[in-house]
């Protein structure tokens, strides 16, 4: 794949662990989800730490040296169960002190952690793969919850955004295609890093391919993420954007700098097994 591209681009994957597992046994560890992981350990944080370094020792030993995680939403009674049990807890507090644990975790391992889905999805009640979710609640409520934490993330090199509406920053668009949504992220939010939208064939974007595509990239999104594997309309996105503006290359050149000085981490793996027991 590097080779195909002409330079030593990051190859990108969803390893969570539990239901979004894309490397399973035998070639790599099976994972209960996180939300049931963090209510079994009693040391949760020290077991997050050691759950996404061995993930990150498994993918770095495959030359895969980015992973779509952690997930820093919010469980509410009301979220959407595709993505309740991949929740880290149920208070923004909560969701901090594991994200961090497993971002340090996975930077240990030598792969470069993307939060997600930011600014926020757990307040979400449908399935965002189907339809769109629509979230009501005033801003200074959001800026306490769900938007905290992703401010407390705000240097991470990379971050996914959510397609969910929020009234509070655009009652017209998803975050994704949203210019005002990107733009409180950058600026209220202080996010300086590399952002990629969530997949583009998710139905909760509204429109044709060629529509998302100029949605996102005219939100202000860094790049489309394609993930269904359909040769044409990959073809048809690549096609479809504009060239990388100097801000776009040099924060992906930020990334991989980031990127740079992680990979090459020396893991202790007897060390995060005996933490998993913790």
């Amino acid at each position: 794949l590097r080779d195909a591209v002409g330079y030593d681009a990051p190859i990108m994957i969803d390893q969570e662990g539990g239901r979004v597992q894309r490397l399973r046994s035998p070639i790599a560890r099976d994972w209960l989800p996180p939300f049931d992981h963090a209510e079994q350990s009693e040391n949760s944080a020290v077991v997050f730490h050691a759950r996404f370094a061995l993930i990150a020792s498994e993918l770095r030993a495959l030359g895969i040296d980015s992973n779509c995680a952690p997930c820093l939403d919010i469980a509410t009674p009301q979220t959407h169960p595709f993505l309740q049990n991949r929740c880290y807890g149920r208070d923004a507090d909560r969701v901090i002190e594991l994200g961090q644990a497993a971002f340090d975790g996975l930077c240990a391992g030598g792969v470069v952690p993307i939060v997600k889905h930011m600014p926020g999805h757990g307040r979400a009640q449908v399935d965002s793969h189907l339809d769109l979710p629509h979230v009501t609640a005033e801003l200074v409520d959001l800026e306490q919850s769900d938007f905290a934490v992703f401010r407390h993330f705000n240097r991470a090199p990379m971050a996914m955004t959510a397609h969910i509406v929020f009234d509070a920053l655009d009652p017209n668009a998803p975050v994704t295609t949203s210019l005002q949504a990107v733009d409180y992220l950058r600026k209220a939010m202080g996010f300086e890093g590399f952002l990629i939208s969530d997949d583009v064939s998710m139905q909760a974007l509204p429109g044709g391919l060629q529509d998302r595509c100029n949605g996102i990239m005219g939100a202000g999104c860094d790049a489309v993420l394609h993930c269904n594997g359909d040769r044409d309309e990959m073809i048809m996105v690549a096609n479809q954007l504009p060239a990388p503006t100097d801000a776009m290359i040099q924060r992906l050149d930020a990334f991989l700098a980031f990127r740079d000085g992680v990979r090459d981490a020396d893991l202790d793996i007897g060390a995060m097994l005996g933490q998993l027991e913790s």
